[in-house]
């Protein structure tokens, strides 16, 4: 195996990985949201809140339906539109047209493809985790004005 044959197998492995990295922190951070929303929810409808407290509260859950609504498209499957590369591509062949593609090294097609996706999923995951952040200091506003009772 050459140097470039290592490189190019270690590349495609390593975007791969980061790819699956990504995706299990935004399904963990979807999963965080959606208990904060359900605790938001509980607290709203059980205890009777001051004005100022249900609209810090309503604009943090509306930050927090922003939020998810991000990490469900970070999330989305993506097959590559009319040219997809990989996985999705091999679907459409033959069994005698998958034979002659994998005559063919297309793993820095692969590569580039794959990290395009990760770096589109990675500044998606950070805005979502921006989002999540702002959505829980208004939280903590309107749990603050609700404890001070606050008109």
């Amino acid at each position: 195996m050459s140097y470039q044959d290592a490189a190019l197998t270690a590349a495609h492995a390593e975007v791969k990985a980061e790819l699956v990295r990504t995706d299990t922190k935004a399904s963990l951070l979807l999963a965080f949201n959606g208990a904060m929303l359900a605790g938001a929810w509980t607290v709203a409808t059980s205890v009777h809140l001051p004005v100022a407290s249900v609209g810090f509260g309503a604009a943090g859950v509306a930050v927090l339906l922003g939020a998810a609504a991000l990490l469900l498209l970070t999330v989305r499957p993506n097959l590559g539109g009319a040219r997809p590369a990989g996985f999705p591509k091999w679907a459409t062949l033959t069994p005698a047209e998958l034979r002659e593609t994998f005559g063919e090294d297309d793993r820095p097609v692969h590569i580039v493809n794959l990290s395009q996706i990760a770096v589109r999923k990675f500044v998606r995951l950070r805005w979502a985790i921006d989002l999540t952040c702002a959505a829980g200091g208004l939280l903590v506003i309107a749990a603050v004005a609700a404890w001070g009772g606050g008109a």
